[in-house]
C-alpha cells in the first residue's frame, strides 16, 4: 500500500473516531473526581509518599496508599502490594488464600487466561497448584453471543463451590469482555443460587474503563496488576486486591503469613509512585481507549476483522486484529515494535513462555519491564492468529506504533 493511500484512510478513520473520543472523556472525567475524593477521604499528605524499610512497621504510607484503592473500588479493605509480582500473583494469593481441600473453584467465563491454567493444575504439573491440594475445579462454556450461559450458572453451582470467577477481559478468547452490567447481572443471578458463594473477579485490563467497578456491583473480591491500568504506567511494579475485609485479609495472611498479613511489608520507594500512578490512571486509561479506537477503526478499514469495532462499548482495554496468517501476526509486532521508545531496533520473534501452552510473540519497547498499560501486543501462535494489544499512555503514541505496525503488514 502506498503512503498515500494509507494517510487518505487514516484521514477517514480521524473523521469518524471524534464522537467516540468524547465519550470516554465523560467516563475519564468521573474517574477522575473517583480518585480524587478518594485522596480527600485518606488525607493523603506528603509524608504518605515515603517509604519503609525492613519489616514495615508503621507504615503511613502504605496505609493510605491502601485506604485510596479501597475507597476507588468501593471496598472495604484493599492489599496494594510490590511484593506482589503481577495479576497472576494477586489472584492466585486470593485461591490460595480461600480455598480448602474439598472446596470448588467454578469458572464462568469459560477458559481462563493461558498463566492461570498451571495454577488451577488444568495443563502442566507445576508443583503446588490447586488441584494437588485437593480442590476441584470446574469451567463453564460462554453462549455463542459471548455472553454468561445462565442455565450452565443454575446447574453448575454446587454445594462444594466455594468461589465463583469471572475474568472481565477477554485474554486471549475472540470474544467481548465482560462489562459490568453483565457482570452485575450475573452477580445477581450467583447470590440468587447460593448466597454464601464468593464472587472474584479477575479485574486486570478492566479498571477505570467504565464508572463502575466489580465490588460495586455485588462482587466480594476483585485482583489485577499495577503495571496495567491502575498505575498508570508509573507504578514500577505490584498488584492489588480489594473486596471484603476478612477475604482481603485471607489473600493477606497467604502473602505474608497467618496473625501477620497486611501488617508488615516494606514499601522502599513505592508509595509516591503507587500514589501518583493511580491518580493518573483514569487519564492514561482514557489515552489508552482512544488509542485502541484508532487501532480497530484503521485496521477494520485495511480488511481486517476486529473486537471490538471502534464505537462498541468496552469493558477493557483491549484490542483483538484477527489475522488468520502467522507472518502477518509476526509484522504487526515488528512493526508495533519499531514505533516503541525502547529496544525500537529490536526485531520480535515467537517464543515459548513461561506459563503459556504456545508460542507466543510479543512487542512492546516499555520503561517497566512488561507494562502492558505503556503499549504493547502479543498473541500466541495458534489459530486464527489473533494479536491483542493494549496500552497507550498517550494516543499520539499509540497513533504512532499503529501506524508503524500498518506499514510493516502491508510489505
Amino acid at each position: 500500500m502506498s503512503e498515500n493511500a494509507l494517510s487518505s484512510i487514516i484521514e477517514a478513520v480521524d473523521n469518524k473516531i471524534g464522537p467516540v473520543y468524547r465519550g470516554l472523556e465523560e467516563i475519564s472525567l468521573g474517574n477522575h473526581k473517583k480518585v480524587l475524593d478518594a485522596f480527600h477521604e485518606a488525607r493523603v499528605s506528603e509524608y504518605h509518599l515515603k517509604g519503609s524499610t525492613g519489616y514495615g512497621y508503621g507504615d503511613a504510607g502504605r496505609e493510605a496508599v491502601e485506604k485510596v484503592f479501597a475507597s476507588v473500588f468501593r471496598a472495604e479493605s484493599a492489599l496494594v502490594r510490590g511484593q506482589i509480582a503481577s495479576g497472576t500473583h494477586a489472584i492466585t494469593l486470593c485461591l490460595f488464600g480461600i480455598l480448602r481441600p474439598g472446596d470448588e473453584l467454578l469458572f464462568v467465563t469459560g477458559k481462563p487466561y493461558d498463566t492461570l491454567e498451571e495454577v488451577i493444575g488444568v495443563r502442566g504439573s507445576a508443583q503446588g497448584n490447586l488441584s494437588q491440594w485437593g480442590i476441584s475445579y470446574k469451567q463453564l462454556k460462554l453462549l455463542k453471543d459471548g455472553d454468561f450461559d445462565e442455565d450452565g450458572i443454575k446447574a453448575g453451582i454446587s454445594e462444594k463451590t466455594r468461589i465463583v470467577m469471572i475474568q472481565r477481559s477477554r485474554g486471549y478468547d475472540w470474544r467481548p469482555a465482560f462489562d459490568i452490567s453483565k457482570i452485575e447481572r450475573a452477580c445477581r443471578l450467583i447470590r440468587s443460587i447460593r448466597d454464601d458463594v464468593i464472587i472474584f473477579v479477575d479485574n486486570c485490563y478492566g479498571e477505570f474503563v467504565e464508572e463502575k467497578e466489580p465490588i460495586e456491583v455485588g462482587a466480594d473480591l476483585a485482583a489485577g496488576s499495577l503495571i496495567k491500568n491502575p498505575g498508570g504506567g508509573i507504578a514500577p511494579t505490584g498488584g492489588y486486591i480489594v473486596g471484603r475485609f476478612e477475604l482481603v485479609d485471607m489473600a493477606a495472611n497467604r502473602l505474608t503469613a497467618p496473625g501477620i498479613g497486611g501488617r508488615v511489608g516494606a514499601t522502599m520507594d513505592f508509595n509516591r509512585l503507587f500514589l501518583q500512578g493511580i491518580f493518573l490512571a483514569p487519564h492514561v486509561v482514557s489515552e489508552s481507549l482512544k488509542g485502541v479506537v484508532f487501532t480497530s477503526a484503521l485496521f477494520e478499514k485495511l480488511g481486517y476483522e476486529v473486537s471490538p469495532k471502534y464505537n462498541d462499548n468496552r469493558s477493557d482495554i483491549i484490542q483483538g486484529i484477527r489475522f488468520r496468517d502467522e507472518e502477518k501476526m509476526v509484522a504487526f509486532c515488528r512493526g508495533l515494535q519499531k514505533g516503541s521508545p525502547l529496544d525500537g531496533h529490536i526485531i520480535p520473534e515467537p517464543a515459548a513462555m513461561p506459563g503459556y501452552s504456545d508460542r507466543v510473540v510479543m512487542a512492546g519497547g516499555t520503561f517497566i519491564a512488561g507494562s502492558t498499560i505503556e503499549l504493547s501486543a502479543d498473541g500466541p501462535l495458534r489459530e486464527p492468529y489473533a494479536i491483542y494489544m493494549q496500552g497507550g499512555v498517550s494516543k499520539e503514541y499509540v497513533r504512532l506504533g499503529v501506524i508503524s505496525a500498518a506499514t510493516e503488514c502491508s510489505l
